[in-house]
């Protein structure tokens, strides 16, 4: 009883049920109406025909063969005078057509009157057609028919009414069942298809090929599960990856630990060892500080506080800072930018962009080489920041990745290089954040070229 198709079937059920009685029950009363309309329209036009008879002729011989006619049919006439006496009859005249005869006809036209149309608590119904000679009433012509007849017409109705309602009704269920049955098969195959998804069952099928919205929301749910698959996939990739860049920089710094705090070996060797411990410990701390950065991200946490800056004052202080590593690496550094361009960003999230990609270029590129970093309107509204280097370059299919978490081109450099391969999937988080775009360009042996697009001022 708690099937979706069972509610769904009874509620359809319900509702069509209600709206097939409402309109049977018009329609029922409507034909049953002009039905009986239709018997007295007949009844008064009898009348009126007699009555033009007599008017041609009123004498006995023609009161006589109206009778005469009229009593082979079902219906009853009576002919009187302008005094209700009867002159004629096709049936001896009881105490009920006498009553109704002898009603009050004051008002009546040359058209006729239905003088009783009460056909469920009366016997008959009657009308009446005066009959008129040269501008005087002269009688009458009283016409009268059984009820008899309009409820066997009423009844026969009825009966095709019901036998109407019960196939109707044979088919609404039998309508409802096959709806229910179209709409909620598809509901309960993805209902499974959902149970295996909370199963770790990613590999579900439902095969519907339909373009209404149970077609939509079928490929919606195998696309989830694709999705799914995939984010798995990419967690596991992730958490290796991640136990892999921890377990490095551990593992060195409990090795040379280890072999610093030996007694035997000379302070010069000491020092060399407490450096690289040094150096690995920096490591390990921005890869923590990476992820936590990376975390809060994916938490919606990472908060930007947007204000309007001239660009080029942000990019002299990166300047000033990273001059003397671009002294100690023999990098010369190039800065073109346009004076009086303001953008709205986060001063020190996108200080720390800049860090990274120079930091990136600086470590790709070799002794007496050069980055460059020019800045500039590239279209109206639109300010471009790139970042050039002379390095190695990077193939052309890796290109689409080195946005991608831990993603490293070259894996063997990775550890003298000291990247983690997050560096690039922060800058992409807070370029977006910002409403803009990044994206990279390279050619093999020639470099790099990383370029951020902003919304000037904002």
């Amino acid at each position: 009883m708690n099937k979706l198709s069972f509610k769904l079937g009874m509620f359809i059920f319900i509702f069509m049920i209600i709206v097939e009685a409402i309109l049977f029950f018009f329609l029922y009363k409507s034909l049953a109406d002009n039905r009986i309309e239709e018997v007295m329209d007949n009844l008064l036009s009898r009348g009126n025909s007699h009555r033009d008879v007599l008017e041609k002729r009123f004498d006995e011989s023609t009161l006589n063969h109206v009778a005469l006619m009229e009593s082979e049919a079902k219906t009853i006439v009576v002919i009187t005078d302008y005094e209700k006496s009867v002159l004629a009859k096709s049936e001896p005249v009881n105490e009920s057509l006498d009553s109704m005869i002898h009603s009050n006809i004051s008002e009546i036209t040359h058209k006729g009157l239905i003088l009783h149309d009460e056909w469920k608590e009366n016997k008959y119904v009657a009308t009446v057609s005066p009959i008129r000679i040269d501008g005087n009433v002269e009688g009458f012509v009283y016409m009268f028919a059984n009820t008899a007849i309009i409820k066997g017409v009423i009844k026969e109705l009825s009966n095709q009414f019901m036998l109407a309602g019960i196939i109707t009704l044979f088919l609404t269920v039998f309508a409802i069942f096959i709806l229910s049955h179209f709409i909620t098969r598809p509901l309960v195959r993805m209902k499974l298809a959902t149970e295996e998804l909370m199963k770790g069952n990613m590999k579900v099928s439902l095969g519907y090929k339909r373009s209404d919205e149970l077609g939509q929301l079928s490929n919606s749910i195998v696309i989830l599960a694709g999705d799914l698959e995939r984010l798995k996939e990419e967690r596991k990739e992730f958490l290796a990856s991640i136990s892999h860049e921890l377990r490095t920089p551990i593992t060195y710094i409990k090795g040379y630990a280890n072999i610093a705090s030996r007694e035997k070996i000379s302070d010069q060797e000491r020092e060399k060892y407490l450096r690289i411990l040094k150096e690995e410990s920096e490591h390990l701390t921005l890869l923590i500080k990476n992820l936590f950065e990376l975390a809060k991200m994916d938490q919606n946490q990472f908060v930007i506080y947007k204000e309007n800056v001239y660009i080029c004052e942000i990019i002299q202080k990166v300047k000033e800072k990273m001059t003397p590593i671009f002294k100690d690496k023999q990098i010369s550094f190039e800065l073109k930018c346009e004076p009086d361009l303001q953008v709205a960003v986060d001063s020190e999230r996108f200080h720390q962009v800049l860090i990274n990609l120079i930091d990136n270029a600086i470590n790709h590129s070799g002794e007496l080489s050069k980055v460059r970093l020019h800045v500039e309107q590239s279209k109206p509204g639109l300010i471009t920041i790139s970042i050039s280097d002379d390095g190695n370059g990077i193939p052309k299919e890796e290109l689409p990745f080195i946005f991608e978490r831990l993603y490293r081109v070259d894996k063997s450099r990775s550890r003298s290089l000291g990247g983690s391969g997050l560096g690039l999937s922060i800058v992409k988080e807070i370029i977006e954040k910002h409403g803009g775009q990044v994206h990279a360009e390279s050619n093999l042996e020639k470099g790099t070229t990383i370029s951020i697009e902003l919304q000037e001022d904002g």
